[in-house]
């Protein structure tokens, strides 16, 4: 009988952690497992209120807009993004395209603005713009028009609401009336008011229009095209194919060339800005200083080896360069810069090996160093004039570790941290008074989002988001394991950090096969004490060991650090990954001979390099939407690594895959791609399934019509790569 209780026993315990078990497709249904997440976070501009964009609890593909008082009490919905687009409406190309670059993934509220009075609230849904009035609690609709309103912007005064449609800028009164074309003439190949391809994917700018402070005046940017080559794309969908002629840059070849105006709202009267004799530059940040009377535009060189800043008269167009900064490497474009209102500015730069911030005069000429230290600067977020402070975000004590710190731009003084340690900090900064709207997230603790007050102290949760009975995740949270943190030394003896994750369960006395899960490229760090995906579940359910190791080359570090593989991409990021191979195979719990990767875009590049390595350690890998020949990849991101093809014949020749597929083991792969993807085109994978074919060495492919790199996948289509991942690592694995 005891025996029979025991066995019993045993049963209902196996059978509550089978129930415990995360069932792959709940990982894509909702509501989302990493809880009620607040994106887009605004304060309002009396300080009252906070706004934020949210996704449905019913339908992950649909976000609303909701506001919580300061004072307190239950967060409200705002704009029901699902009553204003029940259903997903077939958007123009320029839209499409701008979703895609803004890495926007859901329909209804995607976007908002306040006025900088408070009075109303504009966003564009489906294509269309409406008002929020907080006076009369109801939404309106201000335009409704068969082409698509994008890069919508409330004036500074909120008098106007204005808008790019159809390659053309207008404005419209936001009390309703009818609208001013302020441009004519634009069309799809010279355009007026846009990002260009290069800004929206590479530069991270995605708008080409600026309001000037009093509303006198609107610097716009002309992006003339017709000097691109066209690139002829296949855009395979599922009933049917179609030839997309896409203007694409790519290395070594003509880019759009932008011209930049001020326009005077009143008269119409435009002025062109002289940005030098040299048409082949980039248009990297525009921006008007706090009275109106100066127009400041960074510059970028096309060897993105030399960043000017020039201050403009807008009355003129006629500019000087006030500030310039050098590299030889390259220089990266930030948003650190700030103008103050007494006609200072603060400024970001790498000089002293670390990306710190300084302040400067008016002159352009360096007042003051106003951080320091062998730790890198995130991001300024936001400045209290009052109290003369910048806010920033920085991994000050750990690269993996990310805190919000205040700091006197006035008088040297060391930081003040505003946030506690142990995890990953991110910031909307209030643009008077320093209070913040603050997510701290560590990998036991979803993302938690509330209002602080200048000194770090909590005012009010917004989402609280914890982790406790009733949260989406919490029957699963006795299968989150804390990872490992550590690092191990690179060639050159740079620590590279890694995490390492064992599946619940873990028996240390037992040997495990472990999924690598690798990016590695510049600009992207993946080892951070945040939050992970529970799509991650899915592969420690199934008993994997995921392992990550940030290589050479990855942000968070010195300049040193980050500059390591210029001009030789594909080369120490791999070096860097075999050794964090071969540390996983001295681990007494690792089945050396069971190591897979995995990993997108560049870390399907990486894959794909790591697979065809001298003596791989890796036995099988999933290659997402790889590059896999530079010269095919656009201008801006590989000419500032890699330089062109012409000055770095060698450089370009050792990156390339083709011709390392000679190495591949029979089987180990499995090639994954969008046929629609507009950034990393089709036949980056194509010419390796032709190559791979005419070798006659097997491998496996999953491909998914109509998709693009980021944008389209729907809950579905991201089960189904899931689990196309998982079942080709079981076999090549277990």
């Amino acid at each position: 009988m005891k025996l029979l209780i025991a066995a019993l026993a045993a049963t209902a315990l196996a059978g509550a952690a089978m129930a415990a078990q995360l069932p792959p497709k709940r990982v894509f249904e909702s509501p989302d497992l990493n809880g009620p997440r607040a994106r887009g976070v605004k304060l309002s501009p009396d300080g009252k209120s906070v706004t934020y964009i949210k996704v449905r609890a019913d339908d992950l593909t649909v976000t609303d807009l909701w506001i919580a008082d300061v004072a307190g009490g239950e967060p409200r919905l705002l704009i029901d993004g699902k009553k204003l687009a029940p259903d997903a409406r077939e958007l123009s190309e320029a839209e499409k395209a701008r979703r895609e670059r803004a890495g926007v993934a859901t329909r209804g509220v995607v976007d908002y603005a306040w006025d900088d009075q408070g009075r109303m609230i504009l966003a564009p849904v489906e294509g269309d713009l409406y008002v929020y009035d907080l006076a009369s609690s109801q939404v309106r609709q201000l335009t409704r028009t068969p082409g698509d309103e994008i890069d919508a912007k409330v004036s500074p005064k909120g008098r106007f609401v204005s808008y790019v449609r159809d390659d053309n800028l207008y404005v419209t009164p936001a009390a309703g009336g009818a609208e001013r074309a302020l441009t004519q003439g634009g069309t799809e190949l010279k355009s007026w008011g846009t990002a260009e391809f290069i800004a929206q994917e590479e530069m991270d700018r995605h708008t080409g229009y600026w309001w000037s402070p009093d509303e006198s005046r609107i610097a716009i940017a002309h992006v003339d095209q017709s000097g691109v080559d066209i690139v002829e794309r296949p855009e395979v969908g599922a009933t049917g194919a179609k030839v997309i002629p896409q203007r694409y840059p790519r290395v070594g070849r003509p880019n759009a060339v932008v011209t930049l105006y001020v326009q005077d709202l009143a008269t119409g009267a435009r002025t062109q800005v002289d940005l030098g004799d040299n048409t082949d530059i980039y248009l990297a940040r525009v921006a008007w200083s706090k009275d109106g009377h100066t127009l400041y535009v960074q510059r970028q060189s096309r060897d993105q080896r030399r960043l000017d800043l020039i201050a403009v008269d807008p009355a003129t167009g006629k500019g000087r360069v006030i500030l310039s900064e050098t590299s030889p490497h390259w220089v990266d474009i930030t948003d650190d810069f700030k103008p103050l209102s007494d006609g200072t500015f603060l400024w970001s730069s790498e000089t002293s090996g670390f990306r710190h911030l300084y302040l400067h005069g008016a002159d352009g000429k360096r007042i003051r160093q106003v951080t320091k230290g062998s730790w890198p600067v995130a991001e300024l977020l936001g400045v209290d004039e009052a109290r003369g402070v910048a806010i920033f975000s920085a991994n000050r004590d750990v690269p993996v570790e990310r805190r919000i710190y205040e700091v006197s731009y006035k008088k040297a003084a060391e930081p003040r941290a505003l946030t506690p340690a142990g995890g990953w900090w991110s910031a909307d900064v209030a643009k008077t008074g320093g209070a913040f709207v603050g997510t701290y997230e560590d990998p036991k603790t979803p993302a938690q989002t509330a209002l602080f007050r200048p000194d770090g102290t909590r005012v009010r949760w917004i989402e609280e988001n914890r982790l406790a009975p009733g949260h989406p995740f919490h029957p699963y949270v006795d299968r989150l394991r804390t990872p490992e943190y550590g690092t191990i030394k690179a060639a050159d003896g740079s620590p590279l950090w890694y995490s390492l994750r064992t599946p619940p369960g873990f028996d240390p006395a037992k040997r495990y096969p472990v999924i690598v899960q690798v990016y590695g490229g510049p600009g992207s760090a993946r080892v951070t004490k945040a939050w992970q995906s529970p799509e991650d579940q899915i592969l420690l359910d199934a008993g994997y060991i995921l392992f990550k190791l940030d290589n050479r080359g990855t942000p968070n570090r010195s300049v040193a650090f980050k500059t390591a593989i210029d001009r030789k991409l594909g080369q120490l990021e791999v070096d860097d990954q075999i050794a964090g191979a071969k540390f996983l195979q001295s681990l007494p719990y690792v089945d050396k001979d069971r190591i897979g990767v995995t990993g997108w875009s560049y870390g399907g590049y990486m894959t794909l390099l790591l697979l065809t390595a001298p003596d791989s350690p890796f036995k099988a890998g999933v290659s997402g939407a790889p590059v896999t020949d530079w010269t095919l990849y656009d201008t801006h991101y590989t000419e500032r690594f890699m330089g062109t093809p012409k000055d770095n014949k060698r450089g370009y020749e050792t990156s390339e895959v083709v011709r390392r597929l000679d190495r591949l083991k029979p089987g180990s792969l499995l090639l994954v791609h969008g046929m629609a993807d507009d950034n990393v085109t089709f036949d980056h994978s194509t010419r390796v399934m032709f190559d791979l074919q005419a070798r006659g060495l097997p491998f496996e492919t999953m491909v998914y019509p109509g998709l693009r790199h980021r944008g389209g996948w729907t809950p579905m289509n991201r089960l189904h790569r899931a689990m196309a991942t998982l079942d080709f690592f079981d076999r090549k694995l277990k």
